[in-house]
């Protein structure tokens, strides 16, 4: 019913698409799409799909399988391969909506981690709201990296190719079925998916013209360098020495320090930045009891909380994790156990092994947080999507929303912060970057959705379960950042807050204000601090 809702919600904006840009007699059927000749491109099947039914074809068995809610409207589905070099092999897909329901918009949806296969969630719930959607494998199937081991080639498909050469292809295939091109194209991922996101707007300017970025990770290697810091630091011996039914201890002391900083006394961090939490304050001043941290307990916690910093330099490598972040309850992820305490080695590993060093016996141990974050870099630079230079994306006219959890466990929500404030140092200042640009930074919001603080609208995750994605009952540019950027880039009115929701059992409890990146939520102190409309926007810095 919620999706249905929220169909219903988005009537005037589908109507208000299709008065913009009617469509010109009608192209193709979708079976012939089948036989469509595109560049270096082999369709396997165009097939349409009764509304309701479709399951994607990797579930186990029938018992398990998860039909798809019956209100995802009939589609035709094209499932193609590409090959731009001669070790690729991208499988993707394009769904295209009945032409009556057809918003005259693309979008592109994102991945997740490292896995190899199409994001049927993402591209249900694009299709429901009335878009043409194209997804892809990113060049291979499962789920760790070994896939590249003799295929470099197929690294560059990961990291940047997969999803330029499907968008590609996306378009031709939907101008070829509607006759028409699309009005607006947008790319929507979170996670590996954000991390996609800017790569298109950093390689690609001309493939979207709005671009929704979620907990991006985007600069994977310092990401992975990140992983490795963690890990060692609560294992400096090899043996763990901050083990998992501390991290409550830490966390309550956290919020207990600084929850009130932001004058709304809650148990989350509003603004995590100005929480200066020293947790020497936790010293045992005896022997080791479940109520306080030992000295090197203690020294471990600050350096996640400071991340690493280059050996030689002193250059931060990528941020720290955030105070607030130690314990996450809700959704996908319980905090620093995911990747810091609770691992039986390092996260990423293989990456560093097969895709850096192309050793499978290399020792993490030796790890240098000069020379090999450096080597790093070098060898994988057709995967980082760290450039700042985001200035033909601007001149094309392209969007980017970006936004990301402060409680994230998985990519810090300050390097999201490092990334903001180098586009804005390339593109020349504050003002020429919020010209096409803005960060929402989402209090006690976990890894692109879930925590115990609150989650933004309208994101796309590379998952599988459509409901996976937070949804507000009745869609709106305030509340939906999806609509928030299609208003932006059809209208021009650029989203300086959105409005975030507390859920509980799927009932919106209480909701904020998430401003636009430098400004913060304050509470008026008039009101119920459980409303956003209560709370202003107030500079950071």
């Amino acid at each position: 019913m919620k999706n249905l809702n929220r169909r219903i919600g988005l009537s005037a904006f589908l109507l208000g698409a299709a008065a913009v840009a009617p469509l010109r007699a009608f192209g193709s059927t979708c079976g012939e799409l089948g036989s469509l000749q595109l560049p270096n491109t082999s369709i396997t099947s165009a097939v349409e799909v009764a509304a309701g039914t479709f399951i994607p074809s990797y579930e186990k068995s029938t018992s398990e399988r998860k039909i798809y809610p019956a209100a995802v409207p009939a589609f035709c589905r094209v499932v193609g391969v590409i090959h731009p070099v001669a070790e690729s092999t991208i499988g993707f897909e394009v769904w295209l909506p009945v032409a009556a329901a057809w918003n005259h918009r693309l979008q592109g949806v994102g991945n997740g981690a490292y896995n190899g296969r199409i994001s049927y969630g993402p591209l249900e719930n694009a299709v429901n709201l009335g878009y043409a959607a194209t997804s892809t494998d990113t060049g291979h199937t499962g789920g760790d990296v070994k896939f590249a081991i003799g295929h470099p080639e197929r690294i560059a498909d990961w990291g940047y190719r997969a999803v330029h050469v499907t968008t590609e292809a996306a378009k031709l295939i939907l101008n070829k079925y509607y006759g028409a091109p699309p009005v607006h194209s947008y790319f929507n991922g979170c996670s590996t998916g954000g991390h996609q996101a800017l790569q298109e707007a950093q390689r690609f300017p001309d493939d979207y013209d709005g671009i929704l970025a979620g907990d991006a990770g985007n600069d994977r290697v310092h990401l992975n360098v990140g992983f490795l810091w963690g890990f060692a630091a609560v294992h400096p011996d090899g043996q763990l020495i901050l083990p998992d039914d501390k991290l409550p201890l830490i966390h309550k002391a956290a919020i207990d320090a600084c929850d009130a900083k932001d004058g709304v006394k809650d148990g989350i961090l509003e603004d995590p930045l100005a929480c200066k939490f020293d947790p020497a304050v936790l010293l045992c001043k005896g022997p080791e009891t479940a109520a306080c941290l030992t000295s090197t307990q203690v020294e471990a916690t600050k350096k996640i909380y400071a991340g690493p910093r280059n050996s030689r330099t002193g250059e931060q490598i990528i941020a720290g994790y955030a105070p607030g972040s130690e314990v996450i309850t809700g959704g996908d992820y319980t905090g620093w156990k995911n990747f810091i305490t609770g691992p039986k080695e390092p996260s990423r590993l293989d990456v560093w092994k097969y895709w850096v060093f192309n050793n499978p016996d290399w020792d993490w141990h030796t790890f240098d947080y000069d020379h090999d974050v450096t080597t790093g870099d070098a060898r994988m630079a057709e995967v980082n999507a760290s450039s700042g230079d985001l200035r033909a994306f601007k001149a094309h006219g392209g969007k980017l929303m970006m936004y990301h959890g402060w409680v994230d466990p998985v990519g810090p929500p300050g390097d999201a912060i490092a990334y903001y404030d180098k586009v804005e140092h390339v593109v020349g200042g504050a003002s020429k970057v919020q010209d096409f640009m803005r960060l929402f930074i989402v209090p006690g919001m976990s890894h692109c959705n879930g925590g115990q603080g609150y989650e933004l609208a309208g994101g796309a995750r590379g998952v599988d379960d459509p409901d996976g994605v937070p949804k507000w009952p009745h869609p709106d540019a305030e509340h939906d950042m999806l609509i928030a950027l299609d208003r932006w880039v059809s209208q021009g009115a650029s989203p300086e807050e959105m409005i975030a929701a507390h859920r509980k059992d799927g009932v919106v409890e209480r909701t904020i204000p998430v401003c636009a990146y430098p400004k913060v939520a304050r509470w008026n102190g008039k009101g119920s601090s459980d409303e956003a409309k209560n709370y202003r926007c107030v500079n950071q810095r």
